[in-house]
């Protein structure tokens, strides 16, 4: 048997883009009902079916029965592994509306990668602890003494990450910083110590995560973190607000005939409403 690998299988159910939608949604480690997927890519549900079946037959996508319902959710932390390392590679898909610019800049400050921080936020943690010898060297993150007795003093269940039938830990390469966060069994227990603690909270859409006030407020005390926003996120300005306040979400498959006529986008996209207040 040829000792190469064949990456055909999976190069397939990777090109699509109702499938990337999918992958991308599922990298937060929960599972999700096709109905769900099919409205966040804008596919029937017949179509969206077509698609998960690719996805489950190449190994990249477990289904789960929930009486009548199918769930469906990434085929384990392996698969999230090699797909944020592929992120990296990847270029970005395209962003267009205001809300969905906001959804790509959360996942950029924090998110979850299957079961542990990434984005600024967990590449700014493993930096701190790199540094404060918590850590050995980046390209494995090896858990030293010093680390664990630090991990442990802000809550985290160390001893159950060291027994658990995984690597403790793993260095996750993070597509939006280029640089490692911390993965493995041990990653996945920082994870759930942020949410439990309140540090940082699920956001309703998408994998992104909100760091709340108390978790700034913590990650600056403990490790001298600041994610505060960079620069350029926060000088942007709102092309897509307008100054009556109509914001206005570019994707495809919406009307534009609810528009009045001073107020209609441009023939070239579909377009939302959404009235806020001033």
């Amino acid at each position: 048997m040829s000792r190469d690998r064949d990456f055909t299988t999976v190069g397939r159910a990777l090109a699509a883009p109702a499938r990337s939608v999918f992958l991308n949604l599922l990298m937060d480690g929960t599972e999700r009902p096709a109905g769900e997927l099919a409205r966040a890519a804008g596919v029937s549900a017949s179509t969206a079916s077509e698609h998960l079946g690719v996805l489950v037959g190449a190994g990249l996508v477990r289904c789960t029965a929930h009486g009548r319902r199918r769930h469906y959710s990434l085929a384990g932390p392996q698969v999230a592994a090699a797909l944020e390392m592929l992120g990296a590679l990847a270029g970005a898909a395209p962003v267009s509306g205001y809300r969905r610019s906001r959804q790509a800049q959360r996942l950029a400050a924090a998110r979850f990668c299957y079961d542990h921080l990434a984005g600024r936020l967990g590449v700014a943690l493993a930096d701190a602890w790199t540094r404060r010898g918590w850590f050995g060297e980046r390209e494995a993150l090896p858990l030293t003494a010093v680390g664990a007795e630090g991990l442990r003093a802000v809550g985290v269940d160390v001893d159950a990450a060291v027994e658990a039938r995984r690597a403790t830990t793993r260095a996750c390469l993070d597509w939006t910083e280029r640089r490692p966060h911390l993965a493995g069994a041990l990653g996945a227990a920082v994870g759930r110590r942020f949410l439990e603690a309140g540090w940082v909270v699920r956001h309703g859409s998408g994998r992104g995560l909100d760091v709340t006030r108390a978790g700034h407020a913590f990650v600056r005390r403990e490790w001298g973190i600041d994610l505060s926003p960079p620069a350029a996120e926060t000088s942007r300005p709102r092309p897509d607000l307008r100054e009556d306040h109509l914001d206005l979400d570019l994707a495809p498959g919406r009307t534009r005939d609810r528009w009045p006529a001073e107020h209609r986008p441009p023939a070239t996209g579909a377009t939302a409403v959404e009235h806020r207040s001033p």
